[in-house]
Formats: C-alpha cells, sequence, structure tokens
C-alpha cells in the first residue's frame, strides 16, 4: 500500500527540530497562553509503518491519518500493535457516515478532528458504546471551514454554536476536545493574522460564552508544516505537522 523508498528520511532530527520550533514559537505568545503547551500531531499519512515506529521510539506519541483504510491498516499492524502500545491516532481526513463504524473498530483512537454535520455526531455517539471502553467518551472536535472555500469540509462559522449545543446536550457519548480548521493554503503572515486562525479562535470565544464552557478546555487544531509557528502564536493548542517530520510524500494511489 505504502511506498517503502520513502523511509529515507531523518526523523529523529526532523521530529527534535520540529519540537524545538513549537517551543520556541510557544515562549511568543501572550501570558494566558504561556502554560499551555501546544500538542504536536506528526502527520503520518502515505508514510510506512517503520517511520511510524521511529517517530514514536523517539517519544511523539499522537499520529494523524487521513484515510480510514489506510489508518485501519497501520493501527492493526502486528508491529505497531507490539512496538507502539501507548500511540494515539487522530483521525484529520473527511469522514464518511458510513465509515464512522469501521473507524471506531481502530485500535487506539484517540480523536476525531472533523466532525462536521449533527448526522455525524449523532452516529459517533450511538456507535461509540459498541466500540470503546465501558463509560468511556469519544474525543472529538468539530471542523469550521473558516476560509468558505466551496472545495474544503467544515461547518459555517455561524453554525459552530448550534452544533456545540447539540453535542453538549444530544451526544452523552462523546467529549468536546475542540475545534480545528484547515484555512486557506498560502497565506503570508507578512500580511498580518492568518483571518483563518482568528476565525477559529473567535469561534471558540464564541462557544465558551454562549455554552458555559472553559476555554482553557477548548483546544484549538490549527497550523500546519508550512505555517504551525504562526498558528502558535495565535493561540493554537494543536499542530499538525508532516512532511517538515517525514520527508514529502508519495502520491496518493488510490481512493481510502
Amino acid at each position: 500500500m505504502l511506498i517503502r523508498k520513502m523511509a529515507q528520511v531523518d526523523v529523529k532530527t526532523g521530529l527534535k527540530l520540529i519540537l524545538s520550533r513549537i517551543d520556541e514559537a510557544s515562549k511568543t505568545r501572550s501570558p494566558e497562553l504561556q502554560a499551555i503547551q501546544p500538542r504536536l500531531i506528526a502527520v503520518s499519512k502515505l508514510k510506512p509503518t517503520n517511520l511510524i515506529i521511529e517517530a514514536y521510539e523517539e517519544g511523539q506519541r499522537h499520529f494523524g491519518e487521513n484515510y480510514v483504510q489506510e489508518l485501519e491498516e497501520k493501527a492493526n499492524s502486528p508491529e505497531i500493535l507490539e512496538r507502539c502500545k501507548d500511540i494515539k491516532w487522530h483521525f484529520i481526513g473527511h469522514l464518511q457516515t458510513n465509515k464512522a463504524s469501521k473507524l471506531l473498530a481502530i485500535p487506539n483512537l484517540y480523536l476525531v478532528e472533523t466532525v462536521d454535520s449533527k448526522k455525524l455526531a449523532m452516529n459517533l455517539n450511538k456507535n461509540w458504546p459498541n466500540f470503546g471502553p465501558p463509560d468511556s467518551k469519544l474525543n472529538i472536535m468539530l471542523q469550521v471551514n473558516t476560509s468558505g472555500e466551496e472545495e474544503k469540509e467544515g461547518i459555517k462559522p455561524s453554525d459552530v454554536c448550534d452544533l456545540t449545543k447539540y453535542v453538549l446536550e444530544e451526544c452523552s457519548n462523546l467529549r468536546l476536545d475542540g475545534l480545528m480548521t484547515i484555512g486557506r493554503f498560502g497565506y503570508n503572515p507578512e500580511d498580518g493574522p492568518n483571518p483563518d486562525f482568528i476565525c477559529l479562535k473567535r469561534c471558540r470565544d464564541e462557544i465558551c460564552q454562549n455554552c458555559g464552557l472553559d476555554w482553557k478546555n477548548i483546544n484549538l487544531s490549527m497550523g500546519m508544516s508550512d505555517d504551525f509557528e504562526h498558528a502558535i502564536q495565535l493561540g493554537s493548542t494543536n499542530v499538525r505537522v508532516g512532511s517538515s517530520i517525514f520527508g514529502l510524500r508519495p502520491p496518493k494511489i488510490n481512493n481510502q
């Protein structure tokens, strides 16, 4: 499934560099954010399991995957199950409702970052008890289309409060971990604060005010390889970095 020749990558050095840059970016944040350490999600899509194991052995625990089938194969890999017992998988791709149960069955699933409808939330809430530990809750994020681009998934910023209330009131098997956005590609921070990041932060402020939530308990998943430092400066607590750790990705071969 995965191209093995991409394995000639210095994962250890890449991971160390990214963590150092995260620490430096964190020091530039406002005082109220200084105590919050951003969480690194190592995006391993289209990468072989040996690179995941290498990053895990360097101390990385959170990994992100975009495709259900690929995550299913990796998470059930005998090597991963044996050598990465504390791995925490984040699903960061678009999730179709008909694939929700397959995703929930994946071992060590930690967080679904891309919940974008009441239908999907209801499906995850209904089915999680069939897969998760007794009395546990599935961690989720609500994906927000902050850029308004038609090709991007996510709810409108104006709909975030409504979906948040639905999850809090109707989905007792789900735990709202935060909000997530992809944002417009190629934004230049020299033009000022990224409006997508500002928008997501504003969405968090609104749901905290309207739903009585503590903003410190609502993570913001924003920022990738090209802009994660800028995102951290603007309040991101969850950055998704892949190519800067694992090298450039091979082309996707088949639909998953």
